[in-house]
């Protein structure tokens, strides 16, 4: 949220330096998080003075350019060449002087600089309100005011602004500081504590009268419940046009663009006192009556950004006394009903709309405005009425109009202010220091916290309408505590603690395979539950039905909960890839979430791998991560839980273009492989994906208590051997593996395959295949004879059970 530093002076006569102001507002709990330096022309016109113009003659190589000499007031006049038609001897202009930077309409600077124009020199530029920023006319140079002293600063003349602005991050609960007066009220309440007192000014309505009762609307809610309050005005006469300087320079600041007059004062209104205003064109509203209601489900309604969208019959709509739907309550006016250079007459609403519906409608229709902002935390409702009449009078002077009507007040039911009652002794212990009382009484009263009695013990309070977010003691509590000062509460130097022992099997597992993948390299990320629910629509195997659905959504892209870790896993990869970070190894311990006969939540650690294995490196050859350094890495996870004994198969989900699944025994513990380009087509992603997909809660059935062994280092040497065997294209290695221990179990300690060969050398369904055998005898030094044995037995092995052949 922003806040102007200079409209906050409206309310509070402060000379504060801006860095101070934005610090004590962070210690009150409105966090400052940048001040932003905003001018109301760029450049504040820095450079550019008042000049006369002495001479003006034609250019001697130009018909359309003017040789001038102009006053400037220094020792003797300048050069200047300039090409506007309506330059001449004795003006006051403005002039940029050389070095002097000006803007166009982009922002995009350009330097005045000495030089020569068809042969003139030219020391300086004459300009026009188009290129000092000043309007929009580009007809000829800015003549200004006779009586103007030459070599005066122009932004002397054109009473430049700077401004400083806050941009605050405003905690949800803190709806009472939504506007200029409210973060003003609060900076009083700071103050007061630093024995600087000041008076808050608030915007006076006593002018407010009626001048005619020409043109009046009935008012009509249908359910009290979702409008507690709805105010009303007509106002006739009136001339839609620019907005005066200075309310346009106060939008500006905060970011706003100027529209016309009428929009600029409801949206100046709404960011000074923050309660959201509508104006309606009032000859747009069929038979002088305004209905508050809901409509049926799916009536169509065109918004103010020319998007056609589709009701809810939850959504509560401002209509005609046809049920004509005019305005999205709380949210986003209508394309037809809004203010246009047409309009002459209004109906101006200021109202209070039941918070949850307000929320509920902007997420269903993705509608973030400034008033649905306000309306979602709560507005104090005791202030639509004066905001009403504030506007009224704002349109009345700077349109030309006339109070048309009563203002019309639905207001069935007066919602009364809080009650609560403060303990000192609880203040003292939640606070966990005892404050004097008077201190107490003087930081509440600074906060408009009315007392109505007191007692020994504590105070009976009244907690004014605007802060709905105080409630409870503790609340109170709060609020005497930011507002006294964080940092003005004494601590201990003495810590005490207590040791904490977690004997969380599962915990302790998590624990154990995160740093070994930590070791490994890669990295933990921690993905949003909430994702699209057009993601389903990418694998078969997702049923869309088995969707878990948000009641109320932030948003269309965090509908759902998910059904898979592979696609917010992909969102991760795509936003690394897209900022240069193409070798990535990630890994997140995360649930999916299923609504089948009954809800159902399944823990799953995934991994993804992509680009290099190692950063680029004048020492190290890139190396491409592939299909088997994933199998790798999953091996040696299997292996440190104790569950080496897995079965390998072919993977059956189709968002692989090739893969495996490890099971034990019937039960699935592992899917990985390489992700389709489909897929990854989805997420922009060019280059291979890699993903493992663990069945968490299956591991932690399975896993053992693998105990670490430690023994001495062997003594005598290891052996190697190699053989070169000829097998069948379909035979896989894992049968050698598993054949070669099974053949020697005892001195055999290693088996590698070093070199695979297939070519038109070899006999048709052939391929060959280079094993290593490390052998040890861990007593002894190996013979030759036994290892020539060992060998023999081996081979005899492979020929046997595998029709080898050693090449």
């Amino acid at each position: 949220m922003k806040i102007s530093y200079n409209w906050l002076q409206q309310f509070l006569q402060v000379d504060w330096e801006p860095i101070k102001t934005g610090e004590l507002l962070t210690d009150l709990g409105l966090e400052v998080e940048g001040i932003e330096t905003k001018e109301s022309i760029k450049g504040s016109l820095k450079g550019i003075v008042v000049g006369e113009v002495l001479t003006c003659v034609q250019h001697p190589n130009a018909d359309r350019l003017k040789v001038t000499t102009v006053d400037l007031g220094l020792e003797a006049p300048v050069q200047i060449v300039c090409g506007a038609p309506n330059v001449a001897v004795g003006q006051k202009v403005p002039v940029a002087t050389i070095g002097t930077t000006l803007y166009d309409d982009k922002g995009e600077g350009f330097k005045i600089k000495k030089g020569k124009i068809r042969g003139e020199e030219s020391h300086g530029m004459i300009c026009a309100e188009d290129e000092l920023g000043l309007g929009k006319g580009h007809n000829g140079i800015l003549v200004l005011e006779e009586s103007l002293v030459v070599g005066m600063p122009a932004a002397e003349v054109f009473n430049i602004e700077t401004d400083y602005v806050f941009e605050i991050g405003l905690t949800p609960n803190r709806s009472d500081a939504m506007s200029h007066f409210g973060v003003a009220r609060d900076l009083r309440a700071g103050l007061i504590q630093k024995d600087i007192k000041l008076e808050l000014i608030s915007p006076s309505v006593s002018n407010f009268h009626v001048d005619e009762r020409t043109l009046r609307f009935d008012v009509e809610v249908e359910d009290k419940e979702l409008v507690p309050r709805y105010s009303g005005i007509t106002i006739t006469d009136i001339e839609v046009k620019e907005s005066p300087e200075w309310i346009q320079n106060r939008l500006k600041a905060i970011g706003l663009i100027p529209k016309n007059n009428i929009v600029d004062i409801t949206n100046y209104v709404l960011h000074e006192l923050g309660q959201p205003l509508h104006a309606f064109d009032a000859q747009k509203i069929k038979g002088n009556k305004v209905l508050i209601k809901t409509l049926e489900e799916g009536t169509k309604f065109t918004t103010l950004d020319e998007v056609e969208r589709e009701l809810s019959s939850e959504d509560i709509m401002i209509c005609d006394s046809d049920s004509n739907p005019l305005c999205i309550a709380g949210v986003f006016g209508g394309l037809e009903s809004g203010v246009t250079e047409y309009t002459t007459s209004i109906f101006l609403e200021s109202a209070y709309f039941n918070p949850v519906s307000v929320r509920k409608t902007a997420k269903r229709h993705a509608l973030n405005t400034d008033a649905s902002f306000r309306f979602e935390r709560g507005i104090d409702i005791n202030l639509t009425k004066y905001a009403l009449k504030r506007a009224a009078l704002l349109i009345e002077k700077y349109a030309g109009g006339k109070m048309a009507s009563d203002i019309s007040d639905f207001y069935p039911e007066k919602i009364e202010d809080f009650q609560v009652f403060l303990s000192y002794d609880n203040a003292y212990r939640l606070i966990g220091q005892e404050l004097p009382k008077e201190t107490i009484k003087n930081i509440l009263a600074s906060l408009e916290i009315k007392i109505n009695s007191e007692t020994a013990g504590g105070l009976g309070l009244t907690i004014p309408s605007y802060r709905t977010d105080v409630q409870r003691e503790a609340d109170i509590i709060e609020e005497i505590l930011r507002v006294y000062g964080y940092n003005n509460i004494e601590f201990s130097h003495k810590l005490n603690t207590s040791i904490s022992f977690d004997s969380n099997k599962e915990i302790k597992v998590e624990n154990i395979i995160a740093n070994q993948l930590t070791a490994l390299g890669f990295n933990e990320t921690m993905a949003n539950s909430l994702t699209k629910p057009k993601y389903t629509n990418l694998s078969e195997n997702i049923n869309e039905a088995a969707n878990v659905e948000m009641l109320n959504p932030l948003s269309n892209d965090l509908k759902v909960l998910r059904q898979s870790l592979l696609f917010s896993g992909l969102e991760s990869v795509s936003y690394n890839i897209n900022r240069k970070n193409n070798s990535l190894q990630f890994y997140e311990f995360g649930k999916t979430y299923h609504k089948y006969n009954e809800y159902q939540e399944n823990k799953h650690l995934t991994l993804f791998v992509t680009g290099n294995r190692t950063k680029e490196s004048w020492s190290v050859a890139n190396k491409t991560s592939d299909f088997f350094y994933l199998k790798g890495v999953i091996t040696s996870l299997l292996s440190r839980l104790g569950l080496d004994k897995v079965k390998p198969t072919q993977v059956k989900q189709d968002v692989f273009s090739e893969g495996l699944s490890l099971s034990l025994g019937k039960t699935k513990l592992v899917e990985f492989g390489v992700v389709k380009r489909a897929v990854l087509k989805e997420f922009g992603i060019k280059q291979e994906v890699l993903f493992a997909d663990f069945d968490w809660d299956a591991i932690l059935k399975f896993i053992g208590n693998k105990q670490v062994k430690v023994s001495d280092l062997p003594k005598f040497p290891t052996v190697k051997r190699d053989l070169a065997l000829l097998l069948d294209t379909k035979t896989e290695f894992k049968e050698v593996y598993n054949l070669a221990f099974q053949s020697e179990r005892k001195l055999l300690k290693e088996v590698d395959l070093f070199d695979v060969y297939e070519g038109d050398k070899l006999p048709e369904g052939k391929k060959s295949y280079a094993v290593s055998f490390m052998l040890q005898d861990e007593t002894k030094t190996l013979t030759e004879n036994q290892i020539d044995k060992i060998m023999q037995k081996l081979q005899q092995t492979f020929e046997k059970s595998l029709n080898a052949v050693l090449r």
